[in-house]
């Protein structure tokens, strides 16, 4: 309820959107549409609304898809997972762009970003954190070359 209230204020105050932030990665799908509703009821229209998750405990997709089915549409991520919580130890960085991207592509959703732009991204980006990626999709690729969509399909018939 206080989100909701926090979120109204805001946009009362001009905010263009508000992004609802678990920034220490322990939100779970079961509590998107409790928050969400909340900040909803509080009059804020649904295309005002964005999330911003983290993939601590690997749930940030899980999170998109809960919000998808609310009519979210507004997503933060980072190239490669970049990012952390300097005030939660352990947590992780924010949801990988590329895992987002690819999720959303096989959902069917346009988002209008280049995959492959932004593993390029990532792969250069890679080379000055001193760390792989946290991107499963990166990982994914590094372990073995690339197959089309329709390659993958045919080998699973």
């Amino acid at each position: 309820e206080a989100v909701g209230r926090v979120a109204r204020a805001l946009i009362e105050m001009d905010a263009y959107e508000v992004a609802l932030s678990d920034t220490i990665g322990i939100a779970h799908p079961g509590q998107v549409p409790v928050v969400v509703g909340a900040v909803r009821s509080e009059g804020v229209p649904l295309q005002r609304i964005a999330l911003h998750f983290h993939d601590t405990r690997g749930t940030a997709l899980a999170n998109v898809l809960a919000a998808l089915d609310l009519g979210v549409t507004t997503f933060d991520s980072s190239a490669g997972g970049l990012g952390g919580c300097p005030y939660a130890p352990g947590a992780t960085g924010n949801l990988a762009t590329e895992d987002l991207v690819y999720m959303l592509d096989g959902l069917g959703v346009t988002t209008g970003i280049d995959l492959a732009s932004v593993v390029a991204a990532t792969e250069f980006i890679a080379a000055y954190v001193g760390h792989a990626p946290a991107s499963r999709y990166v990982a994914a690729l590094r372990a073995a070359p690339p197959s089309t969509p329709s390659d993958a399909h045919r080998s699973s018939n």
